[in-house]
Formats: structure tokens, C-alpha cells, sequence
């Protein structure tokens, strides 16, 4: 595989994985470097890179494995949340309301199992099918199917027994 083929199949999928990345590290400049490291690899195993069925779904995986192997050393103790939003604007306030929702959203699901964090965040987020996901996690579509429902009626009661400690 020469350097065009290889950027041709590696380059459209490097938002995904840093979407990914970025998910399980939180911090933006270690999903960039887990990227690269990715990336890093995928070029020097580029000729086996052929033999796979979907090369995407591998570049998934091992961003995936790259990134809890990260979270498991002794360099996570150094991870650090960088998180920087400011806006202007007339509808500021409705922009914060909406923020804090989202954020909310992804802090519940943070708080997941491993498993469920990451069938929610490759459905819901990447907007991965389940063939794919199953074939990322290395599982079955029933598992997929069952592991989704279950992280999302967990953020589900976590979002209402929050909004309604808020209202009593």
C-alpha cells in the first residue's frame, strides 16, 4: 500500500476517531495524540492493512484499545479535563441551557460501564451500525442491541432522577 492509497483510507475516518478518542480520554490533546499513535501504527502495518474486511472498523478498535490501554497505565493519573466554552451572542442563555444538557448527557455517560460507554458512543454519537459495532467490540448484534438499550435507559433514569431532585 502506497502513501496515497494508505490517506485515502485512513484520512476520512480521523474525526471519528478522534471523536472516540477524545470521549474516552476527555482531554483534547490526548485524543490527538492517541490519533497519531494510531495512525502511527496503521502506517506501519500497512501492507496487512489489505486483509482486512473493513479497515475503518480496525482503525476503530485500536483507537479503542489504544485509549483504555492509556487510561489504564500510570500516565492517567496525568489525563486532565481541558474544557473551554465561551459564547457570545443573543440566545447565550438558551446556548448554556443546551450546552448543560449535552454536557450532562456525556457526564452520565461517563459514569457507564466500559461496554455500555462505548456501544452508546459508537450508536448514538458515530452513528455506527450494529454490524459494525458488533464487529468493532467483537460481539454479537443481540449483545449490541441489549448493551445500547441498557446505557440508554441508564442515562435515561440518571437525566430524570436529576431533573426531578431539581423540582422537589
Amino acid at each position: 500500500m502506497k502513501q496515497k492509497e494508505f490517506l485515502a483510507t485512513v484520512l476520512p475516518i480521523k474525526d471519528k476517531l478522534y471523536r472516540l478518542a477524545k470521549r474516552l480520554l476527555v482531554s483534547s490533546e490526548e485524543a490527538e495524540d492517541a490519533v497519531q499513535e494510531v495512525f502511527l501504527k496503521l502506517w506501519k502495518g500497512k501492507s496487512s492493512m489489505k486483509n482486512y474486511k473493513n479497515p475503518e472498523a480496525f482503525a476503530v478498535t485500536m483507537t479503542k484499545n489504544y485509549c483504555l490501554d492509556r487510561l489504564k497505565s500510570k500516565q492517567a493519573g496525568n489525563l486532565k479535563i481541558v474544557h473551554s466554552n465561551f459564547q457570545t451572542g443573543e440566545n447565550l442563555q438558551k446556548k448554556i441551557e443546551t450546552n448543560d444538557g449535552v454536557e450532562l448527557v456525556f457526564k452520565i455517560m461517563e459514569s457507564l460501564p466500559e461496554k455500555q460507554r462505548l456501544v452508546l458512543q459508537l450508536r448514538d454519537v458515530e452513528q455506527y451500525d450494529f454490524e459494525e459495532i458488533a464487529e468493532i467490540l467483537d460481539s454479537s448484534e443481540t449483545t449490541i442491541r441489549v448493551t445500547l438499550s441498557r446505557a440508554r435507559k441508564a442515562v435515561r433514569e440518571q437525566l430524570i432522577k436529576k431533573h426531578n431532585y431539581g423540582v422537589s
